[in-house]
């Protein structure tokens, strides 16, 4: 037993030194050391060793050893910080202090940051954009006065993050201070702006409550974020309704490339993912009817589904190979596939409101009493305002209606209220429809100027 408890402890402690320090030479020889200082004690080591502990007190012994250094490699690394961030606050902490840093987790956030950066750089400021993925777009097409950094994965990622020296810390990226990723010592304002016109409550519980300020598109999400604070007691952040920039691009573009060319009836697939969404309630039986239905059929999963359901999606590919019929579609930029598709059919995903608003295209969708307890919404004990956004922009789908598929495709493009829907939804989640760059790049520098002018004091 007292082996057992030695080796998990051991097991727990050099997983825990990789896990912090993302080096495996450490546990490697820190391992090593506790062999041979094991080989020492038993009198193992050619009979040359004088001490001698039966294995009962050694591995006692041992374990206690190996909480004293993890303690004192912790202490130390925390003592490390702690004097950087007090040396760093002196002389060169605010020449060195970035005005403004973005965070994008992921290369397909591009899109909701492009817009705004360009504004920001039309207008003299300099910005630091930190990405996540070492094929961002940025490094490609970066607007100017924007400077692109790649800061690795995991915790080469965490780490730059957690110790970064600014003045606003702008992210699409829920869930600070509650992970892994913690507000930096030396950044003074984060501030967050949604990757979709939806719910701003559907992201997964205290997603954005160690924020400082929001920008949203619509009243309705200021109201669920009020409610939050409240429930929670929380200090208000400071909210402002901007509308959405990346929409407004999107909108822009369409109206450059004109209708997609003429071609079959298309049927888009693109749900979003977790056991809620469309896979996760029906998993492959939906594409069974789509392919029934005879109209071609695209299938876009949601990028994270290929990480948290991989087995999933590996099945469904499988199971569903590409054909004349089928394609799977993984581009990074949604523009052409939304254009080309003349029906969605998906669940929550944001993808909904970005096809029925921008395309102005119907949707059939499936039915949104999702469990919410992973998500803010939870603690709202209210109708989502997708619950009544959704029956105007399409028709729900369930398990009844499903082999009637081909029907509800075609009776949904055919009804005419439908646009009169999109037009309300619209008005409703799109507010400042075209203005989205420019009072998002408002708001940063009214921000900034306040930010340095309190400096000053």
């Amino acid at each position: 037993m007292l082996q057992m408890a030695y080796a998990f402890a051991a097991g727990a402690v050099l997983a825990f030194l990789y896990e912090k320090t993302g080096r495996i030479w450490i546990p490697v020889i820190l391992h090593a050391s506790l062999n041979i200082a094991a080989s020492y004690m038993r009198g193992e080591a050619s009979g040359a060793f004088l001490l001698y502990i039966d294995p009962g007190t050694g591995s006692m012994l041992f374990t206690v050893l190996i909480g004293v250094i993890s303690a004192a490699v912790y202490s130390i690394r925390v003592f490390a910080m702690k004097a950087k961030v007090k040396l760093g606050a002196r002389g060169k902490a605010d020449a060195d202090r970035e005005d403004i840093v973005v965070f994008s987790d992921n290369k397909r956030y591009w899109t909701v940051f492009e817009p705004v950066l360009k504004e920001l750089g039309n207008r003299g400021c300099r910005v630091l954009y930190l990405t996540a993925s070492e094929d961002d777009p940025a490094f490609a097409s970066s607007p100017e006065n924007v400077r692109a950094e790649y800061i690795g994965p995991a915790n080469k990622m965490y780490g730059r993050l957690n110790n970064i020296n600014a003045r606003i810390v702008l992210s699409t990226t829920p869930g600070l201070e509650v992970y892994q990723w913690k507000r930096a010592p030396k950044a003074a304002w984060y501030v967050h702006i949604p990757h979709a016109a939806s719910e701003i409550v559907l992201y997964r519980m205290f997603g954005l409550d160690y924020y400082d300020a929001v920008l949203l598109s619509g009243k309705y999400q200021e109201d669920g974020i009020r409610e939050l604070e409240e429930l929670r007691s929380l200090p208000a952040k400071e909210t402002r309704i901007i509308g959405i920039p990346y929409m407004d691009t999107m909108a822009d573009r369409l109206a450059l490339a004109g209708p997609a060319p003429a071609h079959e009836r298309t049927v888009l697939l693109a749900p979003s993912w977790g056991k809620s969404a469309l896979f996760g309630v029906y998993g492959g039986s939906i594409i069974d009817v789509l392919l029934k239905t005879g109209y071609h059929v695209i299938v876009r999963p949601h990028p994270q589904s290929f990480q948290s359901e991989k087995e999933l999606m590996d099945e469904l590919m499988s199971k569903y190979p590409q054909s004349s019929q089928l394609e799977w579609n993984r581009d990074t930029d949604n523009f052409e596939v939304l254009r080309r598709s003349d029906i969605l059919v998906s669940d929550f995903s944001g993808v909904v409101f970005e096809f029925s608003l921008i395309y102005d295209k119907p949707v059939i969708y499936t039915d949104p009493d999702i469990d919410l307890s992973p998500y803010d919404a939870w603690w709202l004990k209210k109708p989502l305002w997708t619950a009544s956004a959704l029956p105007r922009l399409g028709v729900r789908l369930t398990e009844d209606n499903m082999q009637d598929l081909r029907s509800l495709i075609d009776s949904c493009l055919a009804d005419p209220r439908f646009a009169e829907g999109r037009a309300e939804v619209r008005s409703e989640t799109w507010e400042h429809k075209g203005e989205g760059a420019v009072l998002a790049a408002d708001y940063l520098m009214d921000k900034l100027k306040e930010l340095k002018k309190e400096e000053q004091q």
